[in-house]
């Protein structure tokens, strides 16, 4: 070999076989060339077929949550565009219920467009690993006294060659879990517009009532500075009607601050800004349904149907498939073949030239790395992933019945409100009022029981609010994640490098 050869890369020994010119044999082909060129015509259509999905997989999502009771028929859009703006206007033109804030939420809002955004990059990195490694092409250029020596190479990576159709299935399994995670995003979205939807209606609701109360405490205060002042009550009497109407001003402010939190945060989650914010809301809860729906047993449906479960069995399965090919690869995890051509001049009176052709092959030798390493923290993935996954079946189960019996509790209570406290406060005020009319009943009395209707009045708003609340969780529990959020992708199926990778 030429003294002038190029010198092979530190750390990776190389084995190079060098020939003179020869005459090519046209009359047959080897066959370990027709095998090479065999399997990198596979590659080449395996890598042909992968491509950007136009949507971005939004319609994978949506085929994953169109059904669910949360999204009201809603569809999750990637993009606004103008019609979907104009159609946010339309909505926001009329009182806004439930279902038209979720609409405006999926077709506005920021988190919804972070989600696509994810979903987007995990679909960039399976079509990544689906493609073809590029060929690496060097050139050099060498000098010793009178000699001039050129070099060319090019190499590829075998191993890259080899596990491409491993590589583009793990990345496939990757990237059907993320579309399920894309799915919980948008059902917690969802979720989240609809608790904020309920709880704004509930607080500005309950504003209504508590100034009714003020205003019966700033009455009574009011009699009782006169009654005071002509003689007719005494100071401690004035003073407790004083303490009355200060109580209900504290309260009536509490509400107010906690009715404009939760309209701004049901304006965060719509992504409103400007003047969209000035929209309005029911006066009033929609009413209680007639009966407890027949759900049969809730902890399998919710094995059943439950996204996170499903993401999380769609990640195991990527990772124990990263399992295989890391112990395939875990001594030889990097190949390269190069074809070299030099070419050498002789700085002589005959200008002669010599050209050499051959090949070379690039292995690392396993002296200290025996990838013990890369097996022992491939195991380690699978087993954490496999323990999440239990782990994930197990809370869906209990939340599930937590969920059940949450949901038939605030129901019970929003029910005995409606169809027992608030009659029976009800006639208890107009008994009230029929005594004070006939001078049977003082003006305290009366203003006594008005100012606990009112309260009652008040709390029954709230029980009929928990019910909703409640309402949203068991939907979610039952079809989409946990109530509480969606739990962070697993680190063995989203930041674990590809295996065989060097």
């Amino acid at each position: 070999m030429n003294s002038l050869a190029r010198r092979p890369h530190a750390g990776i020994p190389r084995y190079r076989k060098d020939s003179p010119p020869r005459p090519v044999d046209r009359r047959g082909t080897p066959s370990s060339f027709l095998k090479t060129v065999a399997a990198l015509g596979a590659a080449l259509v395996l890598a042909g077929c992968a491509s950007l999905s136009p949507d971005g997989g939004t319609a994978d999502v949506q085929t994953l949550v169109g059904g669910n009771p949360l999204m009201a028929g809603a569809t999750a859009q990637r993009k606004p565009d103008d019609a979907s703006q104009k159609s946010v206007d339309t909505l926001l033109a009329k009182p806004l219920d439930a279902e038209a804030a979720v609409r405006i939420a999926l077709i506005n809002g920021p988190r919804v467009q972070d989600a696509f955004a994810t979903l987007q990059l995990s679909d960039a990195d399976r079509v990544q690993a689906a493609s073809l490694p590029n060929p690496v092409l060097s050139f050099s250029r060498l000098m010793q006294g009178s000699e001039r020596e050129f070099e060319r190479m090019l190499s590829f990576n075998v191993v890259g060659l080899v596990t491409l159709p491993w590589q583009a299935r793990w990345a496939g399994q990757r990237h059907e879990a993320a579309k399920l995670q894309a799915a919980q995003s948008v059902l917690l979205l969802a979720a989240d517009t609809r608790r904020a939807w309920v709880r704004a209606v509930a607080a500005q609701q309950s504003v209504a009532y508590l100034r009714d109360a003020k205003d019966a405490a700033e009455a009574g205060a009011e009699l009782a500075h006169r009654m005071a002042k002509v003689g007719n009550w005494s100071a401690l009497q004035r003073t407790r009607e004083q303490l009355l109407l200060a109580d209900a001003g504290a309260q009536l402010a509490r509400a107010e601050q906690a009715a404009v939190a939760s309209r701004e945060q049901l304006t965060r989650l719509m992504g409103l800004s400007g003047t969209r914010t000035a929209y309005t809301l029911p006066d009033r809860l929609p009413p209680l349904p007639k009966a407890a729906p027949e759900l049969g047993d809730v902890q399998a449906l919710a094995l059943r149907d439950r996204l996170d479960v499903r993401s999380a069995q769609a990640q195991n399965t990527a990772v124990a498939g990263s399992l295989g090919l890391t112990h395939a690869t875990s001594v030889i995890n990097a190949m390269e073949l190069g074809v070299v051509r030099n070419t050498t001049f002789e700085n002589d009176a005959d200008r002669s030239k010599s050209i050499t052709r051959g090949f070379e092959l690039e292995l690392p030798i396993p002296i200290f790395d025996w990838g013990q390493a890369r097996n022992g923290r491939a195991e380690a993935q699978y087993l954490q992933s496999a323990a999440r996954v239990r782990d994930v079946g197990v809370l869906a189960a209990s939340e599930a019945r937590e969920a059940w019996q949450g949901w038939n509790t605030a129901y019970g209570i929003a029910r005995r409100y409606r169809d027992e406290v608030l009659p029976l406060r009800k006639q208890v005020n107009e008994e009230m009022v029929l005594r004070y009319n006939g001078m049977l009943a003082s003006v305290w009395e009366l203003l006594a029981e008005t100012r606990a209707s009112t309260l009652a009045v008040n709390a029954g708003m709230e029980a009929q609010r928990d019910f909703w609340l409640a309402d949203t969780d068991l939907q979610l529990v039952l079809t989409g994640s946990s109530p509480g959020g969606m739990a962070a992708p697993q680190a063995a199926a989203s930041d674990a490098p590809a295996p065989g990778a060097h």
